[in-house]
């Protein structure tokens, strides 16, 4: 990584971003159609990058797969603050891949 360089940065809608901005999280705050190239920006250059359910809803599920499954960098798909779209159950999906669920 080049000093351009970010520990996190947070993809996701405007109200959400202004709280990680507090923290000195870096923040973007692309269109549902920009979504998939500014995840390919971030993932260049950051070593976490947490991105809103809401916005992940718009990156190709292959895509996404991909580089959720990249050690590095980490992507966290975490909720927005207004709980638009619902968080995957993780839960779920590992009882589903053991044959312990349908």
């Amino acid at each position: 990584m080049d000093a351009a360089s970010s520990a996190t940065v947070f993809i996701g809608d405007e109200l959400t971003a202004a709280g990680f901005r507090l923290t000195g999280i870096e923040t973007l705050t692309p269109a549902p159609d920009e979504v998939g190239t500014t995840l390919d920006d971030a993932r260049k250059r950051a070593r976490l990058i947490l991105l809103t359910a809401d916005l992940a809803r718009h990156v190709p599920p292959p895509v996404l797969e991909a580089a959720l499954l990249e050690e590095t960098p980490v992507l966290a798909i975490v909720p927005d603050v207004l709980l638009r779209a619902p968080l995957p159950d993780l839960g779920k999906r590992l009882r589903s891949v053991l044959g312990i669920e349908t």
